[in-house]
Order: C-alpha cells, then sequence, then structure tokens
C-alpha cells in the first residue's frame, strides 16, 4: 500500500510471506486471510482475536472524498485488497478511530495468529543479527521503523513501516559481511548507501556468492550492511507464527501452548509480589522445559521460551474510556522443590523416613500451585518488566531445562480483568493449569 495507518503496516509483510495468508484455523476450517468473495459483493475475512478466529462480512463499499480512498490506497488504481482489509479490521475494532495510534505489533497478531516481539536498535543485542536470521528460518515475519528523532538520509523514510526479507553472510575482500535484506512496500524509493543497487561494494563478491542475492532490481528491495541497519532504523518487530499458521511440513516451527484466564476480585485478582497478602491468589500456569535448544543463536545452552500475557479487549475498553490494566508476569523454577505441608487432602503418602515426613516429590505432580513460602521468600527466575498498560507484554528468556510456574497478574490487586497467557518454545514442552495449593515448599 502507498499509505497506512501505522496497525496495518504488517499487511505489507503478509503480501511478501503469501504462505501465511493461507492457513488452517485450529477448529480445523481453513480459509484465506486475503478476501474471499461471495455473491452480492460481500468480503469474508478472518482475523485472530485474543485466542479464537473471528470471521468478519464487509461490502465493497470504501469511504472517499473527491473520488479518492481517504485511507490505506494501493499505488495500483485498480487494487483495493489494502483498503479493504483496513475496513474489515476496523469494523471488528469498532471504527477507524480505533485503529489510530496502534502498533505494528497489535496488526501483526491480529492477522496472523503470531506472537510478536519488538527490539530498539540503539540497543541491540550482539547476538541480534543471529536472532533475525534463525526467525527467518522459522518463518517469523519481520518489519522495522524509523522513528521521528532518527537522523537519516540516503532515501530512508521515517515514521514508515519496511519489511525484513533476509539476512544473510557474504565474503568481501577476505572478510565476513552481515547483510540485511530490506523491503519498502511503496516498491520504490530504496536506500542508496552501502550495498545498495549496483554499489561498488558488490565489485569484491564472487560471481558464485552474488548470484544466489537478488541485488540489482527497481522493486523497493535493497540490501544494507547489518552495522547500517541498526545505525539508520530505530525499531525491529518480529511476528513469531504458530504452527498452523505455516502450511508447509518442512519448515522449522515453534511449539505452542495457550491459555486463558481471569483476574477475579475476592479470588484471583492478587496483584504484584509487592502485595503479600494476595499476590499467591494469582493464578499460576506451570510449563516443563525437557530439551534444550539445537542450535543456540546466542551460542549459549538452555530452552529458548517467549511468554505473552494479553489482556482481552483492549481497544473496545479503550474506546468506552475504560482504563487498562497495568499487567506482567513472573516466573518460578519449581522443579527440585518437595511438598511439606499441603491443604488439600493427599491419597497416598510417601512412608515416612528419617529425612522425609510423609512429603511425596512434586516432580510428577499434576495441578500444583505454589503457596507464599516460594512465590514471597525465594527468588523468582525470571519476570516481564516493567509492568505496562499495553494490550500485551511479551518477554524471551533463555532457561534451563526444568518446571516453571508462571504467574500472570495486575499490578495492583482487586482488578478484575480477562487474559490469554500464550507460551513459545523452541522444543516441545508440556504445558498445565496449577489448581491445587501448596505452601511451605522446601529444596530437596
Amino acid at each position: 500500500p502507498r499509505q497506512a495507518t501505522h496497525s496495518l503496516c504488517p499487511s505489507t509483510s503478509l503480501k511478501i510471506c503469501s504462505e501465511i495468508c493461507t492457513f488452517e484455523a485450529p477448529d480445523g476450517r481453513r480459509g484465506r486471510l486475503l478476501a474471499s468473495s461471495s455473491a452480492g459483493a460481500l468480503l469474508r475475512w478472518r482475523f485472530w482475536q485474543f485466542g479464537e478466529w473471528v470471521d468478519v462480512v464487509i461490502d465493497d463499499r470504501l469511504p472517499t472524498r473527491d473520488g479518492k480512498l481517504l485511507f490505506v490506497h494501493s499505488a495500483e488504481g485498480s487494487e483495493f485488497w489494502s483498503a479493504l482489509l483496513e475496513k474489515a479490521y476496523a469494523k471488528l475494532n469498532g471504527s477507524y478511530e480505533a485503529l489510530t495510534g496502534g502498533r505494528a505489533t497489535e496488526g501483526f497478531e491480529d492477522f496472523t495468529g503470531g506472537i510478536a516481539e519488538s527490539y530498539e536498535l540503539s540497543k541491540a543485542s550482539p547476538h541480534l543479527f543471529k536472532l533475525m536470521q534463525k526467525a527467518l528460518t522459522l518463518r517469523s515475519l519481520m518489519a522495522c521503523s524509523i522513528s521521528v528523532k532518527t537522523k537519516t538520509s540516503l532515501k530512508l523514510v521515517k515514521r514508515h513501516a519496511y519489511s525484513v526479507t533476509g539476512a544473510k553472510e557474504v565474503h568481501s575482500y577476505g572478510c565476513l559481511v552481515q547483510l540485511v535484506r530490506i523491503r519498502n512496500p511503496w516498491g520504490r524509493v530504496e536506500w542508496i548507501g552501502p550495498w545498495s543497487d549496483n554499489s561498488k561494494e558488490w565489485n569484491s563478491v564472487q560471481p558464485e556468492e552474488k548470484a544466489k542475492l537478488v541485488y540489482s532490481a527497481e522493486d523497493g528491495e535493497f540490501w544494507m550492511a547489518y552495522s547500517d541497519f541498526i545505525q539508520q532504523f530505530s525499531r525491529l518487530d518480529i511476528c513469531n507464527q504458530t504452527p498452523d499458521a505455516l502450511s508447509s511440513a518442512t519448515v522449522s516451527r515453534w511449539n505452542y501452548s495457550q491459555f486463558e484466564g481471569d483476574w477475579r476480585v475476592g479470588s484471583t485478582a492478587g496483584g504484584c509480589k509487592k502485595n503479600e497478602a494476595t499476590f499467591c491468589s494469582n493464578p499460576q500456569f506451570v510449563i516443563k522445559l525437557e530439551e534444550e535448544d539445537d542450535d543456540p543463536y546466542d551460542g549459549e545452552d538452555g530452552c529458548t521460551i517467549l511468554v505473552g500475557l494479553m489482556q482481552k479487549e483492549f481497544r473496545k475498553d479503550k474506546r468506552i474510556g475504560r482504563d487498562p490494566n497495568a499487567i506482567g508476569f513472573t516466573i518460578y523454577r519449581v522443579t527440585g522443590y518437595v511438598q511439606s505441608v499441603i491443604l488439600l487432602v493427599l491419597e497416598a503418602p510417601l512412608p515416612s523416613t528419617p529425612q522425609t515426613t510423609s512429603q511425596p516429590a512434586l516432580k510428577g505432580c499434576n495441578n500444583i500451585n505454589l503457596g507464599p513460602d516460594v512465590l514471597l521468600r525465594q527468588q523468582y527466575t525470571a519476570r516481564s518488566n516493567p509492568f505496562t498498560y499495553k494490550r500485551e507484554v511479551i518477554e524471551r528468556f533463555k532457561l534451563p531445562p526444568g518446571e516453571y510456574a508462571i504467574i500472570p497478574s495486575t499490578y495492583e490487586p482487586h482488578c478484575n480483568g480477562s487474559f490469554i497467557l500464550r507460551v513459545f518454545t523452541e522444543k516441545e514442552a508440556a504445558a498445565r493449569l496449577s489448581s491445587v495449593f501448596i505452601f511451605q515448599l522446601k529444596k530437596t
């Protein structure tokens, strides 16, 4: 599209990654993310909303002024899919106005059902390039943008979303150079700095290596050095896809677990850890990580885990003037603990020994719920930081194999709300909701 509201810039990545546009929803229905029409010029679109795929039906009438489309439009005068997508998305959220001020990551998730991370490139990790390569292998969608405050030239556009479509290393004068391939959705206006189309840097690359890279087409797509990328661009968004969004059986993919839950005043709205009297009443979810990553991008052994906590009805609540909750989560490791006192009666306690006093082992038990002796006195393993009023908080961690309890909460106690908790792992992981309350836990 030539122009787009900020929420809709992921549509440019979807146009590139056509495999994502055809998917099988978790309930077995198949559909196309790009509109499928029926009699009467009606069009059906499917969006992901808080764990479910929702159908939205619209007609083909679009808002115009003086014969021109008011909002999203394509450079091609006869192409209308992006404007129709925007209309369906506006209907889903209640109005066009509700799309104002959105984030690219929200559109990514609503269009694909994936989980989206954001990185400030001014604080780029030394391993970010390897992470980008791994994300592309996993068929993740990526977008980058430039803030208003960033100084730039060489035909890069501020406040504009670009798609990231490749990350490769090439040999140049005997050294490996990291390159990033970027696409301007306008289909024109390209970077003219080092490693741009037909720049002198390509003369240092062997013909057979150069032939593997498309580098001289006037199509809005261009290469640039990774070192220039993190200096010129401000932000990188990566949307990791759920297994059901990928049709190819040969691609690498994430493993995925999803839970729904509620914070309810008087029962499960415990607030953050500083609220010692109520924190333990928050919902708890257990994830068991058994296998380490095969090829860690950062060279560190462990299990990569992505945790996303999303509060429901975020845009609709904002539209009616209701303030969202400040949300976050805390992770505790529970492997290696045993139970010494429980509130519920166990069917068959272990025989007593001098070392144990009727203490069934925690490992292997279902429906485990950690009590105050662990949650208030033990150090947490990881947490989201800080609490946020945004629709979703997402964090990536590298944890050793083991069993972990994830505790989503609001910052303040006694706040009603509903949420979706999503967990992505590189290896298969067992996940469950905890329901049996355990307290006074001790390490074995």
